[in-house]
């Protein structure tokens, strides 16, 4: 099962959700400041083990940018991100792609396709001088 740190861009409601389908799940508001900066968040992530579970884009940037091999991260990318609404998708999502969690990935997903890459990001287009 999962360890999510669940981002301030998501509601609480997600704990009860993710713990009654065995995952370890905490949200950010618990344990760090909500005010801090994304790479805070990061770094406790990396540190304690735990995956990110976001709605914000930034986190797939700061992979990329920084070619770090964690935290994993799980960022949906939908309108609405109630877990009443996509917990499904959620739980779904963490049951396939649990071993690639483990071993550092960036999973994005919406209502109609997911997309996973491994850890650390290599660029996609580099460009060649």
């Amino acid at each position: 099962m999962a360890r999510l740190l669940v981002d301030m861009n998501l509601s609480t409601e997600w704990i009860p959700l993710l713990q009654a389908a065995g995952h370890e799940a905490v949200h950010w508001s618990e344990v760090g400041d909500p005010r801090a900066p994304d790479g805070d968040l990061m770094a406790w992530a990396l540190a304690h083990r735990y995956a990110v579970f976001t709605h914000d884009l930034d986190f797939g940037t700061m992979l990329a940018l920084s070619g770090a091999d964690g935290p994993s991260v799980l960022q949906v990318r939908c309108l609405n991100v109630l877990p009443e609404v996509i917990g499904s998708l959620v739980l779904n999502l963490l049951g396939s792609y649990s071993d690639e969690l483990d071993q550092g990935a960036l999973i994005v997903a919406d209502e109609r396709r997911q997309r996973v890459r491994i850890l650390p990001l290599e660029p996609r287009n580099p460009i060649n001088s």
